[in-house]
């Protein structure tokens, strides 16, 4: 065994400021030198002054008038907006009276944010407010707008000034619709994120059409379209977020025609939706991180083994995923996409090769996909960059019968055995990193530790391997009332320096922080 240095680096926050000089804020100094300091400030030109304020949350702004006389003024030359109604439940008026009230002694005469977050509040009617506030907005050439209303009990039509705003660059929108009547004018939107969005083939024809120079598409919490054709050179990056049911089960696939993409992502809760990727010929990033619900969770279907023919259906879908995309050079995967791999190996089918070069899976190593990863591995002869982020469980993990006893199947099987005879020789840098708030005994009680098996296993068939890299953040469990998952790491850190390895010359290199 040739050993190898553990370089251990441990990143603290501190509240202590080197050099300076701690003042009681009630003592007769201490109010001196704020008065100094906004004095200093006052004396900024305007046109950097202004930009104070308009950093601040619009109701901050307003209070900060009171700072100086000269601030008296200056929160209505401000051109970045943030209404945020979290905190107005309750009271609504108020805050449709701050909004109305800024806006009405708004001086500026560009907008380059204005961002409203409206509260929750089922008995009160925004629609005349926001028809108002958006008008304003386009009149003022706004530039950025952001809309957010988390609750899809409600639904918003975008009002008819919005439609053909021309100096729009980004938009964002929660709880959409989009009135049949209206046009999409958008010349200048680089930028669209729906929420909560409810709309049809006719309708997503009419915004893409709209959109000439549109270059990022962003669907969440999305329903009611089955065709997803982007012609437009410009559109470069697609996400779909998570399948809203409003109408009910989805039967029919969604298919994404996009020969110009470059980067696509597909992730959340698709529950029983099939993404189908039609053309896709360009694409260079893909994230596949989604999950999808079985059959049987489906009230009153009781039948063991009737979701035999469903989960072929998807174990085939994720099979062309990964012939279409065999030409991505950077692949992001989930939990039940590598559990699907490992599915269909079990069924004796041949993988493609794939030419990515950085490969990240952002799951637990877990019994249930540890194969699916290897598999991955074994594909990608040209692999020169593995991160594995560790995630929290999906909510909803639920596994029917039928994948269930696909997945006892790993018992009968050892790593090496499943990918045997396999090197990496272009792999050099793999880094493993935990954003997790569970116990770790959760993840490996009983000895269950296949992350130190798969890192076994890449120490010993990575014959140029430059560096590990393991990354934890410190903080104390609430189950077990320890720092169980640095604990865990540090241990991993060092448990791998007594263990084989091919590449003669790399470095193990463990971080930790203070949580954020």
């Amino acid at each position: 065994k040739n050993p190898s240095p553990l370089k251990i680096t441990d990143s603290r926050h501190s509240s202590k400021n080197v050099g300076s000089t701690v003042r009681d804020p009630m003592s007769t100094n201490g109010v001196r030198e704020v008065e100094k300091t906004l004095d200093r400030i006052s004396k900024l030109p305007d046109a950097v002054l202004i930009q104070i304020p308009s950093l601040l949350p619009t109701k901050d702004a307003v209070a900060s008038c009171v700072l100086s006389k000269r601030w008296r003024y200056l929160c209505n030359s401000i051109d970045n907006f943030h209404f945020d109604g979290c905190s107005y439940y309750n009271n609504v008026e108020n805050f449709v009276f701050l909004v109305d009230h800024v806006l009405s002694h708004c001086t500026c005469s560009k907008i380059k944010k204005f961002q409203l977050i409206l509260p929750c509040n089922s008995e009160w009617n925004f629609d005349s407010s926001i028809s108002r506030w958006m008008n304003f907005a386009v009149e003022r050439k706004v530039e950025d707008v952001v809309l957010c209303l988390c609750d899809d009990n409600f639904t918003f039509e975008l009002p008819i000034s919005i439609c053909t705003c021309s100096s729009l660059i980004t938009l964002d929108w929660s709880c959409c619709a989009i009135d049949k009547e209206s046009v999409i004018q958008w010349k200048s939107l680089k930028s669209l994120k729906l929420n909560y969005v409810l709309i049809d083939d006719d309708d997503l024809t009419k915004i893409l059409s709209g959109c000439p120079a549109l270059e990022t598409l962003e669907l969440s919490l999305f329903e009611g379209f089955r065709r997803l054709e982007i012609t437009s050179s410009n559109l470069k990056r697609l996400s779909l977020g998570s399948y809203w049911w409003f109408y009910g089960r989805a039967d029919e696939p969604l298919e994404i025609i996009a020969p110009y993409l470059q980067h696509l992502e597909i992730s959340g809760d698709l529950d029983y939706l099939k993404c189908k990727l039609v053309n896709v010929s360009s694409l260079v990033t893909a994230t596949l991180t989604f999950n999808i619900t079985c059959i049987t969770e489906i009230e009153g279907f009781a039948e063991e083994d009737g979701c035999s023919d469903y989960h072929q259906g998807f174990r085939n879908l994720a099979l062309d995923y990964l012939q279409k995309l065999s030409y991505a050079t950077e692949l992001t995967i989930g939990r039940w996409f590598a559990e699907v791999v490992f599915m269909l190996r079990l069924e004796g089918v041949s993988l493609p090769k794939l030419r990515c070069k950085c490969l990240t899976l952002e799951m637990y190593v877990t019994k249930n996909n540890l194969y699916g990863e290897a598999s991955l591995l074994q594909n990608s002869p040209l692999l020169e960059t593995l991160n594995i982020h560790l995630r929290a469980r999906a909510f909803n993990d639920f596994r029917c019968q039928l994948e269930l006893r696909y997945l006892a199947k790993e018992r009968y099987i050892n790593l090496q055995s499943w990918i045997s005879n396999i090197v990496f020789p272009n792999l050099k840098n793999v880094t493993v990193d935990a954003c997790i708030y569970e116990c770790r005994k959760k993840w490996f009680g009983g000895g269950n530790d296949k992350l130190f098996e798969l890192s076994v296993f890449l120490l010993k068939n990575a014959m140029a391997l430059k560096k590990f890299v393991i990354v934890s953040k410190r903080r104390i469990c609430r189950e077990c009332s320890e720092s169980c998952v640095s604990q865990y790491l540090s241990g991993l850190a060092k448990k791998l320096l007594d263990s084989p390895r091919s590449s003669k010359k790399f470095v193990i290199i463990y971080q930790e922080s203070a949580l954020d």
